[in-house]
């Protein structure tokens, strides 16, 4: 069940409290007051000063108490695509899986590329449950041919531009891109497929694309744009002495992470995220559900998005949260959209695989969906326990093993390649801004 509840304060009792901002992992109570948060000490310390505020109580015993999860990357197709999903019921999802911060893509209808659409988008008559962060479009309309105004966007809101599933394809305009944006700090998030290359091709060019007698989209479709962008990253600071921000949408070549690694040594500002469907399936299972773009890989592409996962060349997993209706999805693969939701299964999966059958220690998973990626767009005061950051939280039970029953998802959408998939960690509270907006119980 969802919930909006509000309190004025809040004591967390009991839990495991893992904060990789502060590299925490201890038994411990928070106690939240006035939407911040007030103060972490071990198990009750905190009990006089949560009575003196009135403080509801949440045990915790047994679970992990985290930072509120950030998503760099989902679709809530408001304004314009109601029939997909709506701010308010995207975020009862994100809320659902332990997002207390996402980051709106501007592919809705119309386009956001104003200052005025995305002012609309935060509007609290749109009904968020979590904090909503508008990713206006780079270019006018995402046709990348003319810059939209950069200085406008960032003072309603924006925290990064991008033309999301439209790449700026010419050299000259992402440059400017760059550029502009470079003097604002703002990041230039960046969709990598030359979709010159990829016309008519609905799914990875491989083994299973040739059995199938589907055209498919090459690794270098991919990888080709990401090594353009970054020669222009170099380009930009040897010459006009600025330092932009490149961050690489839903990775899933290894071709396009070596680039990246690469250029991460050589001191440039990359950073990337990658998809949970990315780490989690390949491109054998193409049905309607698991069509998206980038397309699944086969098994040694998703081996290399887990390694770049492991080895810190990934600084946060993004859902790329893409709802569709049934009608839209139900059709030849084909004709069917790009996209699959993932605002619920983010942690499920990253728990099972990255943290259960892969080793990655608790702590760095959830840095990778925490202060991972409010380092990546600059978000002060999320993605953190620390004392005056935002009281946003998650408690989770690490342990429980759950199957996903898409029919219960909070989104109107039930477009999931994972009905029924086993997922490993269970949200049982989400807290944004000191409000209970999600309770499992």
């Amino acid at each position: 069940m969802s919930s909006s509840k509000t309190s004025s304060a809040i004591l967390i009792r009991g839990g495991r409290v893992v904060d990789p901002s502060r590299s925490a992992d201890a038994l411990s109570d928070v106690l939240l007051d006035g939407g911040v948060i007030a103060e972490v000490a071990a198990p009750g310390k905190l009990d006089a000063a949560a009575k003196k505020v009135r403080a509801e109580f949440l045990e915790a015993d047994g679970c992990v108490v985290a930072p509120g999860f950030i998503d760099l990357h989902v679709h809530l197709r408001e304004p314009g695509q109601t029939h997909k999903e709506t701010i308010r019921t995207g975020t009862m999802a994100a809320a659902a899986g332990g997002f207390t911060t996402v980051c709106a893509m501007p592919n809705t209808t119309p386009v956001n590329d104003t200052p005025e659409w995305s002012r609309w988008m935060q509007d609290p008559e749109r009904g968020a449950s979590v904090r909503l962060l508008p990713v206006p479009a780079a270019t006018v309309g995402s046709m990348g041919e003319k810059l939209t105004d950069y200085a406008a966007l960032k003072k309603a809101g924006a925290i990064a531009v991008s033309d999301d599933g439209k790449p700026i394809l010419e050299d000259k305009i992402m440059r400017a891109c760059l550029v502009a944006a470079a003097k604002l700090g703002l990041p230039v998030s960046q969709h990598a497929e030359d979709t010159r290359l990829t016309g008519g091709c609905s799914m990875h060019a491989g083994d299973v694309s040739f059995r199938l007698g589907l055209r498919g989209m090459t690794i270098e479709a991919e990888s080709q744009i990401v090594e353009r962008d970054i020669r222009l990253l170099e380009e930009i600071e040897r010459k006009e002495k600025l330092r932009p921000h490149l961050h690489v949408q839903h990775v899933s070549t290894l071709k396009a992470l070596e680039a990246i690694r690469a250029a991460k040594k050589r001191g440039l500002h990359v950073t990337c995220e990658v998809a949970p469907h990315h780490f989690a399936l390949t491109d054998e299972a193409v049905f309607t559900s698991a069509k998206m773009n980038p397309p699944l890989r086969p098994e040694s592409e998703r081996q290399a998005c887990i390694a770049a996962l492991l080895d810190g060349t990934v600084d946060a997993i993004a859902t790329d949260h893409a709802p569709h209706a049934h009608h839209e999805k139900n059709v030849e693969f084909e004709r069917a959209p790009n996209g699959i939701t993932g605002l619920e299964t983010a942690l499920g999966l990253a728990l099972r695989l990255l943290h259960s059958q892969y080793g990655m220690p608790l702590e760095k998973v959830l840095a990778l969906l925490t202060n991972g990626p409010a380092s990546v767009f600059s978000l002060t005061g999320l993605g953190t326990l620390k004392k005056g950051a935002s009281a946003d939280v998650c408690v989770f039970d690490a342990g429980k093993v759950w199957a996903f029953d898409a029919e219960r998802s909070l989104s109107m959408s039930k477009n999931t390649p994972f009905h029924d998939h086993a997922m490993q960690g269970q949200i049982l509270w989400t807290i944004a801004s000191g409000r209970v907006v999600y309770s499992a119980k």
